[in-house]
């Protein structure tokens, strides 16, 4: 996107792709490119009408009769009738040739592009110009070069209006504008149009002030809906973040502290497991509030210090491993040949396995997990199943976690699927579509 200086250089600043054009919008420019195609072509078809352009004046060649002319003034030939007529009566009733088939084409393609005024303005608004110059090369009736200039005039507005070229934009319609007096393409208009075409134009440059109004005000509802997902997004990472470590974290304290007296070692061990936890908990939070504080010109130097990377299916051991110490038995299989994963994807399944053992620590106590990766060609597949435990009901859960991820996994085409198994637990399945080279 090019930049600009200056209040109101929005206007010469390129936007992005034009609105999505609905049928009705379709509909009503072939409309209008069919109208103004058909009076063209019926106004340069009236060429059995008079030429209506000025002619000079009548001459009357014989003088008048008067019995005082001087008697040395020469006697005037008498003019013959049919000579006398002549001349007055051709300048009067002289026609336009009949209009040939390359001239009535061209007064189609004068309007025609029209119906892409939307689509393509500025190509719209060249392929207008020059249809009309051509059209004006050939003897055309007044009628159809007044509308072969609104069809020019109609394509000058959506260029101004449609075009997200608004640099492109200014300089067509300024040569173009140039280009139609230089080859003098105006038309003789009657005085009774003229207030009508005094007010077409400020009608028409009302509704663009309008239009560019409402674009604004669309890009600020885009602007506030990119924020809410943003939004959303950051929160189902601190949700993640958070839960899962202070579950860990909560679990190991309660362990430490009953085996505190009885057995320190062990207490010592779920200490350290609460404070691996702590950092891994705020190495996460750190990126995550980098990403809040990010500045221009990248991450705030604040939020930087011992930033961790986004975690990954390559930190599933590390993430298993914590798990195994609060006492929950977890087996992980991983199948086919791992390749590359965009950032995006790693992250999502690494999330898919943080969540589903998250639940089954909270939910599922004394069970056995599974989790198992599979690499298939084509798609990325990652299970975590339990066999159910003491405690399979999510008292005071509200389901956020699953949903956060459904919708992390649809941004990449994947799907999740949650529910318990036949003969007892839980499974979480979440298939994920990769590209193949």
């Amino acid at each position: 996107m090019q930049s600009y200086g200056g209040r109101g250089a929005w206007v010469l600043r390129t936007i992005g792709m034009p609105p999505r054009r609905s049928r009705w919008t379709w509909i009503a420019d072939v409309l209008l490119a069919a109208v103004l195609a058909v009076g063209t072509v019926s106004a340069d078809l009236g060429r059995s009408a008079y030429d209506d352009r000025p002619r000079p004046p009548r001459v009357t060649t014989s003088a008048p009769a008067s019995t005082s002319a001087p008697a040395s003034a020469a006697p005037s030939r008498p003019v013959p009738p049919r000579e006398q007529d002549s001349t007055p009566a051709q300048e009067s009733d002289r026609k336009l040739p009949p209009a040939k088939p390359w001239e009535l084409a061209l007064a189609v393609l004068s309007a025609a592009p029209l119906a892409l005024r939307r689509r393509y303005p500025l190509a719209a608004f060249w392929a207008v110009l020059a249809a009309t110059w051509l059209f004006h090369l050939g003897e055309i009736t007044a009628d159809a070069a007044v509308f072969a200039f609104a069809s020019a005039l109609i394509a000058a507005y959506s260029a101004a209006m449609y075009s997200t070229y608004r640099v492109a934009a200014l300089v067509s319609l300024a040569l173009g504008g140039g280009a139609f007096t230089a080859l003098s393409l105006l038309p003789e208009i009657d005085r009774g149009l003229i207030p009508l075409l005094v007010l077409l134009p400020v009608a028409l440059a009302a509704n663009l002030v309008h239009a560019w109004q409402q674009r604004g005000r669309a890009q600020q509802e885009a602007t506030r809906l990119a924020v809410e997902r943003e939004r959303s997004r950051i929160a189902r990472e601190l949700h993640d973040v958070v839960t899962h470590n202070v579950s860990m974290m909560t679990i190991q304290a309660g362990a430490a502290r009953k085996t505190l007296d009885a057995s320190p070692d062990q207490a010592r061990e779920a200490l350290q497991a609460v404070e691996a936890g702590g950092r891994a908990a705020l190495a996460e939070l750190r990126h995550v509030m980098g990403l809040l504080t990010m500045a221009s010109d990248g991450l705030d130097p604040a939020t930087t210090a011992d930033l961790a990377p986004q975690p990954g299916l390559s930190q599933l051991t590390e993430l298993i491993k914590g798990v195994r110490g609060t006492g929950v038995p977890v087996e992980l299989s991983v199948t086919g040949t791992p390749a590359p994963l965009p950032a995006g994807v790693d992250l999502a399944a690494y999330r898919v396995v943080q969540e589903a053992l998250t639940n089954a620590v909270k939910y599922a106590a004394g069970a056995k997990v599974s989790v198992s990766v599979e690499h298939a060609p084509g798609e990325l597949r990652v299970a975590v199943e339990d066999t159910g435990g003491q405690r399979r009901t999510r008292v005071g859960g509200s389901g956020r976690g699953l949903i956060g991820l459904r919708e992390r996994l649809a941004l990449y085409g994947g799907t999740l699927s949650a529910g318990s198994r036949p003969h007892g637990g839980f499974a979480v399945l979440a298939i994920i579509p990769l590209e193949v080279e």
